[in-house]
């Protein structure tokens, strides 16, 4: 599973649109209590349940992992965290999803400067107060520092989305066959330990 951690307007949204349409992954639907913004549509962009529902979905232990952020509840379902879902979630999130060691699961974070940030957030229709509150709050938020394990660290300025789509692409290719190689190892190494133990019998 790709999991993708991102700011405010960090681009997160459309790079995962783009590795979902060019490269194979599939959209890990996740739950959110807030009202859909224009254009989203229920059941493909978020499921979008009330306050109240989403809180007796966290007592019944429905989600994989699950925050509040500006409000309002965002969660995962505990189901369909397979290896071609792409993931967004915050570092809350993330370390939840890293302490379930879910296997070819590789971590991301993208990074993005304030300016371009505040353009992205002025051009989707967000006043100038809600952009300054997200800013401050997103800078400590989403501070590497809050996140337990980081496979990547990738800037979303430098280069377009597509480019930066294929970027991320190869990264998580390369770290799942990476590990995948070191596990086959690992049965190598565990049979020809038990060969000799085997013969020392």
């Amino acid at each position: 599973m790709l999991v993708l951690v991102g700011a405010s307007a960090s681009g997160k949204t459309d790079i995962a649109k783009i590795l979902i349409q060019d490269y194979g992954f599939q959209k890990m639907v996740t739950t959110t209590s807030r009202r859909p913004r224009k254009g989203e549509i229920n059941g493909i962009d978020y499921n979008f349940i009330s306050k109240k529902v989403f809180e007796n979905r966290i007592e019944k232990d429905k989600f994989l992992e699950h925050v509040e952020y500006n409000d309002h509840y965002y969660g995962t379902p505990t189901k369909g965290a397979t290896k071609e879902k792409v993931l967004i979630v915050d570092p809350v999130g993330a370390n939840s999803i890293y302490d379930k060691e879910i296997p070819d699961t590789v971590i991301v974070l993208l990074q993005t400067n304030e300016e371009t940030r505040k353009e992205r957030m002025l051009e989707r229709g967000d006043t100038l107060i809600q952009i300054i509150d997200r800013l401050e709050k997103d800078k400590e938020h989403f501070d590497k520092k809050n996140l337990k394990h980081l496979d990547f660290i990738v800037n979303t300025t430098e280069g377009t989305q597509r480019e930066l789509a294929e970027k991320i692409n190869d990264l998580y290719h390369h770290q799942v066959d990476q590990e995948n190689q070191m596990s086959i190892f690992d049965v190598f190494r565990d049979d020809e330990k038990t060969a000799k133990e085997k013969e020392n019998e």
